[in-house]
This record gives structure tokens, C-alpha cells and sequence, in this order.
């Protein structure tokens, strides 16, 4: 049967489907439960036989999650081939499948940018335009992908949708911008986008210390590396060696001179490469934790919102004026009630008021981080992601107080409640103990701060002399 199937799927053929569904109704559901290398909906997917696909998921929209052996959905598959109305129909029923990585570490958008597919392109970053922002391999953006595969459309279309200065100053495990990438493929129309409609940083250096300009024959003899050095020339664009220091840079050049025992026959020495690498890394790490706590935040904010409109024990079905003669039951929250509102709030106002106050705080923490990360503000620093770490914990503990409150509301009362209580103890003890481990390190990092200081002021005044 399950061979047959297939046949039909290759062909496209919902006679046969349908056929088959009469002599086996669980055939469809052996795909979700047995280990298959793909799925009938992944044939008829790329293939393109739309109707094939409407009634497989007017049947079981849960095919639409299941992964082939390549850890491709049916998603990945019709996104690229190209077929836009099959994709739309993936969409409706399963639109979080844009979050999906293969084995490749590609997500649906990454793969329509790499067709150059823009119209499923527009529609996946639609649905879920923060997947745009999950990162491949290598640690490259879907921006790294457009220029790597020459979709000078697809790159444009996504800046101007989801892009900003931090996402557009990305860099990879190696440190090259996308912009280093344009100029090593010579691609002079990218380059000339990216330093006329975006805010690129040109004089930004990879973990090598080379900037885009550095990448370029010295000797110029291309006319086309002749017209990419007027275009980065003309926005400021620089060789690493000529670069200035920055204020960061020029401030801890002073700090080395005045702290340096022979001040006066000491000359302030260029970064090391270990020192570089060093910078290099605590840049990658901070820009993974971006990448991490959109993509979390986003999730957060979604399960939240379905909560809030949703709440546990569902909403009334009908009004029932006080005073009316149901004798459906002697309760007055019973007898009273008006459609469209929640049943938990009528029948246990206390478990309703945790349950919304737990929520409405991981909803809003969640929106916080999300905020702040697309705000365009210069969140470099590794206090500002503590800081939004810990906005991400308020969240996550936030979510686990609204479950504690949706499995209470519909619990029946004689039913046994210690393992969820087990499970909250656990919980609020591993809060407990992280709590007192980043108080521990807070307080250590504190007092070799203070240490720091009264060492700096103890040589500043042993310095001076004592008549000074």
C-alpha cells in the first residue's frame, strides 16, 4: 500500500489517494508514526502537484512537520523548486516549518535566497520574518548566502524588509561582512548597494585585520578592481594599515603608556594576533547570543499570545442571565455568565489572576528583548546581553508559572498534584541555585574591581612621592 502511495504521490493522482484512504484509512498515518526517508507530501511537493498536496493536508496536516532523511520538510522541498502556491498552502497549516534547519543547516528562507525564489521568498519572510535571522553554518546571515551565490535581488529585498545595522555588519566565523565577500568575488553591483543604501561599516576588519579594501589585488591591473577601489574610496574606505584608532583603542594606548614602568622609552605596540582573535570571539559570542535570544523571545512571544487568547479551560459558549431557571446546577457562576468570556475567571477568580499575571509578564519580557534587539541600538557590550539575559529569564520563569496555572485550572480536584509539585520544587530550586551562583560571581567580580582600584591608588601615591 505504501508503495502504491507513492506511485500515486509521483503522479499526482487524488483519485488514487483517495482510493487508497478507502481500502487503508490509517495509510497516511503510518508516515507519522513509522521512519520513512521521505513522506508522500514531500513527493507531491517537489514535484508540484498542488492538488495532491491539498489533500494530504485537508487529511493530515501533521505531514507538514515530518522530516526526510535529509531533515528537509515538504516545505524546504517546494521552496526550491519554486512552486509559490504550494508553498502558501504549507504555510496556512504549519508556518513555524520556516524555523526548520536540514542537515545543510538551512531554513526555507536561507534556501529561497539561495534560488534567487522571490517570490517564496516574500512569502516565507511574511510568515516568520525573524527566520531570516537564524544563522547557517560557518556562522554566515542569509545575507552572507546572497552574495556567496551571487542573488543581488534576493539580498536587496531582505534589507530592506528585515535588516539593520547590526544584521547588515554580521560577521562569520572568520570575521568577513558580507561586504568582504562582495569584494573578494568582485561583485561591483552588490558593493555599490551595500555602500549606498546600507549602513556597512567600510574600514571593517575580518579576523585576519583585513579590510574589504585589503582584499583587492595591490596592484590593480583589472579595470573591474580599479572601479571597486573609486566606489569604497568614495565612502572613506581604507587599508587596515592606514586605519585610525579608534576611541576605545586610543584610550587603552594612553592607559598601557601611564601605567607602563619606563613611560618614556616604551612605545605603544600594535594589537596582537592572539589579542585580536581574543576580540574576534567575544564579538562572535555576542552575536550568537543576539541570534539566541530573538529567536527564543520570538517563540516566547508567540506561546504567550496563544495563551492569553486562548485560556485554559476555554471561554463560554452561550450567556446565561442571573436569575434564569437552569437547574443545570446550584452554582451562581453557573447560572451567570455572558459568551465570549473565560470560564476559569467565573469558576476560580484567584487561579485566573495568577494565571494572566504570569503570562501578561513573560508576554511583555518577551517584547522587551524583542525591542530592544531590533531597536538599532549599539548593543555590543557583554553587560547589555547580561542585561537581556536576564529579562530572558524573567520570561522562561514567567511561561512556567502560566503552565503551573493552565494545569491547575483544568486538574480535577481528586486527581494527585505531586509530581507537578515535585516538578515546581525542582524548578524553584534550580532558580534558586542560579540565582546564587550569579550573585556569587557578581560579588567576586565586584571585589576584584575594588582590589583593582586600591592597588591603582596605591601606586598613583607611591608615584607622586611623599612630598608631593
Amino acid at each position: 500500500m505504501e508503495r502504491k502511495l507513492y506511485d500515486a504521490a509521483l503522479e499526482g493522482s487524488v483519485i488514487s489517494l483517495r482510493n487508497l484512504l478507502k481500502e487503508d484509512a490509517l495509510l497516511l498515518d503510518r508516515f507519522i508514526t513509522g521512519h520513512y526517508p521521505e513522506t508522500p507530501l514531500h513527493v507531491a511537493s517537489m514535484l508540484g502537484h498542488l492538488e495532491f498536496v491539498d489533500e494530504v493536508l485537508a487529511r493530515k496536516p501533521e505531514l507538514a512537520k515530518e522530516l526526510d532523511s535529509r531533515q528537509s520538510s515538504p516545505l524546504h522541498l517546494a521552496t526550491a523548486k519554486g512552486y509559490l502556491d504550494i508553498v502558501k498552502r504549507l504555510l496556512q497549516v504549519n508556518p513555524n516549518m520556516c524555523l526548520v534547519c536540514n542537515l545543510d543547516g538551512r531554513n526555507p528562507l536561507h534556501i529561497a535566497a539561495i534560488k534567487g525564489k522571490l517570490d517564496v521568498l516574500r512569502e516565507l519572510v511574511h510568515a516568520r520574518p525573524w527566520a531570516a535571522r537564524l544563522l547557517m553554518d560557518e556562522g554566515e546571515t542569509i545575507l552572507h548566502a546572497c552574495v556567496r551565490y551571487n542573488q543581488l535581488e534576493a539580498m536587496k529585498f531582505l534589507v530592506e524588509r528585515v535588516s539593520d545595522h547590526d544584521f547588515v555588519n554580521c560577521k562569520n566565523y572568520d570575521g568577513n561582512t558580507i561586504l568582504h565577500l562582495a569584494t573578494a568575488a568582485k561583485q561591483i553591483e552588490a558593493i555599490n548597494f551595500l555602500i549606498s543604501s546600507t549602513t556597512v561599516d567600510v574600514n571593517c576588519q575580518n579576523a585576519d585585520g583585513f579590510t574589504a579594501l585589503d582584499l583587492l589585488s595591490k596592484n590593480q591591473r583589472d579595470v573591474l578592481d580599479k572601479e571597486i577601489v573609486e566606489s569604497l574610496g568614495r565612502m572613506g574606505a581604507v587599508h587596515a594599515k592606514h586605519k585610525p584608532l579608534s576611541n576605545r583603542q586610543l584610550k587603552s594606548a594612553r592607559t598601557k603608556i601611564l601605567t607602563s614602568p619606563s613611560t618614556s622609552n616604551t612605545v605603544s605596540k600594535p594589537m596582537k594576533s592572539k589579542d585580536r582573535r581574543f576580540v574576534n570571539r567575544n564579538a562572535d559570542w555576542i552575536e550568537r547570543k543576539r541570534n539566541t535570544l530573538m529567536l527564543v523571545a520570538s517563540l516566547l512571544a508567540t506561546m504567550a499570545f496563544q495563551a492569553g487568547v486562548n485560556p485554559p479551560s476555554g471561554v463560554w459558549q452561550d450567556s446565561c442571565p442571573s436569575g434564569s431557571s437552569s437547574t443545570a446546577s446550584n452554582d451562581s457562576n453557573e447560572s451567570h455568565h455572558e459568551a465570549g468570556l473565560s470560564i476559569l475567571a467565573d469558576n476560580d477568580p484567584y487561579g485566573y489572576t495568577v494565571f494572566l499575571v504570569s503570562n501578561t509578564t513573560g508576554f511583555l519580557a518577551s517584547l522587551s528583548i524583542i525591542l530592544l534587539l531590533i531597536s538599532g541600538l549599539p548593543i555590543r557590550h557583554r553587560f547589555f546581553m547580561w542585561v537581556l539575559m536576564v529579562i530572558m529569564w524573567v520570561a522562561i520563569t514567567a511561561m512556567a508559572l502560566t503552565y503551573v496555572a493552565s494545569v491547575l485550572a483544568f486538574s480535577p480536584k481528586q486527581a494527585s498534584l505531586v509530581p507537578l509539585r515535585i516538578a515546581v520544587a525542582v524548578w524553584s530550586g534550580w532558580m534558586l541555585l542560579l540565582l546564587l551562583g550569579h550573585t556569587i560571581r557578581l560579588i567576586i567580580r565586584l571585589i576584584l574591581y575594588l582590589r583593582k582600584l586600591v592597588i591603582r591608588l596605591i601606586n598613583f601615591i607611591s608615584t607622586r612621592g611623599p612630598g608631593a
